[in-house]
């Protein structure tokens, strides 16, 4: 796969998929995002995102963090695991913070859960 793109199999895509990681997912929240993780079959992980209306009144903000997220993934996470399923949720001020916010918070939820599920499978 290019290194650049973002396919369908870094994606999820099914409701039962979604299901899977909601179903006892290890999780890391802060004030911006709560990002949940679980174990796939896979040998690569996968992105879900769940940008709620209720908390992102504009979509044009949706879109902007659904494009500093996936870009995230795409650069940072993608190469650096294995397996793993991530959904990331929104919370009501994730809208006024700027990319970079955004990134570093993506940053620490992300090494948290890789690091948690790298201790689990030893």
């Amino acid at each position: 796969m290019h290194a650049s793109h973002f396919g369908k199999a870094y994606k999820l895509r099914t409701p039962k998929q979604y299901a899977n990681v909601f179903n006892k997912p290890e999780r890391s929240v802060d004030s911006l995002l709560t990002v949940l993780a679980r174990p796939n079959q896979l040998r690569h992980p996968r992105l879900g995102m769940a940008i709620a209306k209720k908390n992102l009144k504009h979509a044009v903000q949706r879109n902007r963090l659904k494009r500093l997220i996936r870009e995230f993934f795409r650069l940072q996470v993608k190469n650096t695991t294995g397996g793993l399923d991530f959904v990331v949720m929104a919370k009501k001020n994730s809208a006024d913070k700027n990319g970079e916010q955004i990134r570093q918070a993506l940053q620490k939820h992300f090494n948290y859960l890789i690091k948690k599920y790298k201790n689990l499978s030893r």
